[in-house]
């Protein structure tokens, strides 16, 4: 459901929140840690400094950290950014004019009842939150 990049995004800002207490972060070390390519990492991150979710400074002690409390960030700002909303709003399998009272595809009931549990998911699911469960060893971040 979720890009590649979009996942990415996810899981930097969690890490970054779960390592707000050592400041800004270099993109090396996020991206040796996390194992995405650096160059890769870069630009997601910028596009995420560009929408105020991260902020980044530059120089030799420079880094990214949280642009915005933990708390205030929800992963469907992230999917939002990165993907855009397309998936919790279009046909599952591409029918042109399925959000139409009548012209349902053959998987729209199954899926709209998915798409919404999801849909709630993104939009609740406070960084904050995500970030305390990897602290309390509860869940990783790491592959």
């Amino acid at each position: 459901m979720l890009s590649n990049t979009c996942k990415y995004a996810i899981r930097a800002v969690i890490y970054l929140a779960v390592n707000k207490n050592e400041g800004k972060v270099g993109i090396k070390k996020i991206s040796s840690d996390l194992d995405i390519p650096s160059p890769f990492l870069g630009k997601i991150l910028q596009s995420l400094v560009k929408h105020r979710i991260l902020s980044s400074t530059k120089g030799p002690n420079g880094g990214f950290g949280l642009g915005k409390d933990p708390e205030d960030i929800v992963l469907m700002d992230i999917v939002e950014i990165i993907d855009g909303v397309d998936n919790f709003e279009k046909c599952a399998i591409g029918v042109k004019y399925c959000s139409e009272q009548e012209n349902h595809c053959a998987v729209h009931k199954q899926y709209s009842i998915l798409r919404e549990e999801m849909k709630s998911m993104f939009n609740y699911s406070k960084i904050s939150e995500l970030a305390e469960e990897i602290q309390n060893n509860k869940t990783s971040l790491f592959i």
